[in-house]
């Protein structure tokens, strides 16, 4: 009860002032865990959209091999085919030089200069489809090399995560500021994904 000059305090007022106090220390370690859990369903939405990156980067890689592998058939049978035509055009040369008639010897001579011809096609078409396959490999090779960017991003961001849980139970600023820092390391592993780097 109040009056003039002084003031009594009824049991209800200490309570008043002990929850006040403890609100103030209490709304400290509120705001931790809203902070981490704000931090949380960040880092695990980026962390999301990083293994899908990795994934699709992944799955990049692999059909990009398979057309390079397509690719070095394609050459394979050119290949075989330029083998076929310079076979021909030795058993043309033998001809010629065996033919005891002139217009034989003309005749295997068109084939030869034909055969040479064709071979020329043929190499340089082999030559285009094993760049083509070069260039799938690359390809490949770039994406597989994000693939793993991203991967390492993703793990960073797990590590993340599985800090700030632990902070959460422990109530650790350290392990806090290593959760800060794991997420800061995966955004910017997956910066260097998104670059190219």
């Amino acid at each position: 009860m109040s009056g003039g000059t002084f003031h009594v305090h009824g049991p209800h007022d200490h309570e008043l002032e002990h929850a006040a106090q403890h609100a103030s220390h209490g709304s400290a370690t509120e705001g931790m865990i809203n902070q981490i859990a704000l931090f949380t369903a960040v880092i695990a939405t980026v962390g999301a959209i990083f293994a899908y990156m990795g994934g699709a980067t992944q799955a990049n890689a692999g059909l990009y091999k398979n057309n390079a592998a397509i690719k070095k058939t394609e050459a394979s049978n050119q290949w075989n085919y330029f083998q076929a035509k310079s076979t021909k055009q030795s058993l043309a040369e033998v001809s010629r030089d065996l033919a005891p008639v002139a217009a034989d010897k003309e005749k295997y001579q068109a084939k030869i200069e034909r055969y040479e011809k064709e071979k020329k096609d043929i190499q340089a078409n082999a030559e285009k489809i094993e760049n083509d396959a070069k260039d799938w490999d690359r390809k490949s090779d770039e994406q597989m090399h994000q693939h793993h960017r991203w991967a390492q991003a993703t793990t960073a961001l797990q590590v993340a995560i599985a800090l700030a849980a632990i902070a959460l139970l422990t109530k650790k600023k350290w392990l806090e500021w290593g959760m800060f820092g794991m997420g800061a390391i995966g955004v910017g592993i997956g910066a260097l994904a998104m670059l190219h780097i």
